[in-house]
């Protein structure tokens, strides 16, 4: 896997296909594997995705350093290091917030945004229920076993096939020799509650920054960090934003549910369209 260096970090990334430039930025312990579902429905795209500092196989840099100002440097660094003035952003959960940060901040790097379960308001209950697993290594042995108790740990997920949550113990989890360890630093855990330790900030207006861009959200029904009275607001700010309900998941969707396919097919459609202009 390739790196680049940027502000003290060597960071890890994927580039994979050709086509329309699509940087896909993952959640808060997820690094860029968490988009191989949705990797498999791409024809046409150019895929590139990120590991965070700190996830993945990107250099670990301590607590201070992760915050959704400086990942969202390092994803701008990356477009540089790849010589791209322009690209799409597909973000899920913490992803979707470092895309919303560039749009209010370097709207002319965005070709559009998609946002995975996330928007301008964050549901506390949900966000603290993700903070009680940051940095938490699980208490078995093996990833047979983490797989076999992922489901119940994740809430508002249904109808899941047992190989899905196999999958998902992979990506999320290592065999060492004696216990499953972390795909992160857990530092990210110190990070994670100093920023629960503030009030939640007031996002509506990095939303506003997306004005004239493509805009889409996938929302997964049962989710409890976006609800479904924020994307209702989403939808009268913006009425032509794309939107989608993924029954039967939580936070989040897998992204490649057929509701979401469609809603990220017609997104990428309308950014196609815009490039051609």
């Amino acid at each position: 896997m390739p790196h680049f260096t940027h502000e003290g970090a060597s960071l890890a990334y994927r580039d994979e296909g050709d086509g329309l430039p699509l940087l896909a930025l993952a959640g808060l312990t997820r690094d860029g594997r968490d988009f191989d579902y949705l990797a498999r429905h791409l024809p046409h795209v150019r895929l590139i995705r990120l590991d965070s500092r700190g996830r993945g196989g990107s250099d670990w840099t301590g607590p201070d350093t992760y915050t959704v100002a400086q990942e969202a440097r390092d994803a701008l660094a990356l477009l540089d290091h790849l010589g791209l003035a322009r690209a799409a952003v597909i973000g899920s959960s913490r992803g979707g917030l470092l895309g919303l940060v560039i749009a209010a901040t370097a709207r002319d790097r965005l070709l559009g945004l998609c946002l995975n379960d996330v928007g301008p308001v964050l549901e506390r209950d949900g966000l603290l229920r993700i903070g009680a697993y940051v940095g938490v290594e699980p208490s078995v042995a093996t990833l047979e076993e983490v797989a076999d108790r992922i489901a119940a740990s994740q809430p508002g997920f249904a109808h899941v096939p047992p190989m899905r949550w196999q999958e998902e113990a992979v990506r999320h989890y290592t065999q060492q020799a004696d216990h499953v360890g972390l795909t992160y630093d857990p530092a990210l855990r110190q990070a994670f509650d100093a920023a629960m330790a503030a009030p939640l900030p007031e996002l509506w207006p990095l939303f506003d920054a997306c004005a004239g861009l493509p805009l889409a959200v996938i929302h997964g029904a049962a989710s409890d960090v976006l609800s479904v009275q924020t994307v209702a607001e989403m939808r009268r700010r913006r009425p032509d934003l794309i939107a989608a309900e993924i029954p039967n998941r939580g936070h989040i969707p897998f992204l490649d549910e057929p509701e979401a396919l469609a809603a990220i097919g017609l997104w990428l459609d309308l950014v196609a369209g815009g490039m051609r202009k």
